[in-house]
């Protein structure tokens, strides 16, 4: 989920950027330390308005300003058990990676559809050997979020587990076609 909210902080501003607008030096070195950091179980992906608080700090034997900023940033947090779309990037031999948002999870493919699975790892496609369903790179899907393994170190680095082994659940084409199907029933 994405959310924007405020933080707190301290950037480290190094000698040799002390020579410029102060201003200009804090707003780019927040945004090198914290965009695409994780913190708190969330990726940040976009940082703005950027603005020092107080006067800055300087630690004895280091010749740099430690200074507090407040920002507004965009962050995206993945909860357990949220739908979220996202799309197919890569199809492997266990199953396929999903990218949601700025990360890539793992749709296992006992948990691809109701049927064995059958994986085509040269063309890149997973396929449903009674249903004939096929999952490929850049399919758009819906899935549940099933695990998290956050690693607030290098968010890139954790491990999401999902699902589309629910009802409202799958590639968006298969919801589209039950959709139709269930008012067809009516």
């Amino acid at each position: 989920m994405y959310m924007l909210t405020k933080a707190e902080r301290t950037v480290r501003v190094p000698p040799s950027e002390l020579g410029r607008d102060i201003a200009d030096a804090i707003d780019g070195l927040t945004w090198e330390a914290y965009e695409g950091k994780g913190h708190d179980r969330a990726v940040t992906v976009l940082i703005r308005n950027v603005e020092p608080v107080g006067p800055g700090r300087i630690v004895h034997g280091d010749g740099a300003v430690y200074q507090t900023v407040k920002f507004d940033q965009l962050v995206f947090k993945p909860r357990e058990n949220e739908i979220i779309d996202g799309t197919v990037v890569e199809i492997v031999r266990f199953g396929a990676f999903v990218r949601i948002g700025p990360m890539d999870a793992l749709l296992h493919v006992s948990q691809v559809m109701d049927d064995h699975v059958d994986v085509d790892a040269e063309n890149q496609r997973l396929i449903g050997k009674e249903t004939n369903k096929t999952l490929s790179v850049g399919d758009r899907v819906r899935v549940r979020i099933v695990s998290i393994d956050f690693n607030d170190n290098n968010p890139l680095d954790s491990k999401i587990g999902l699902t589309m082994r629910q009802p409202g659940l799958g590639r968006i084409e298969w919801i589209e076609e039950e959709n139709r199907k269930e008012g067809e029933a009516q």
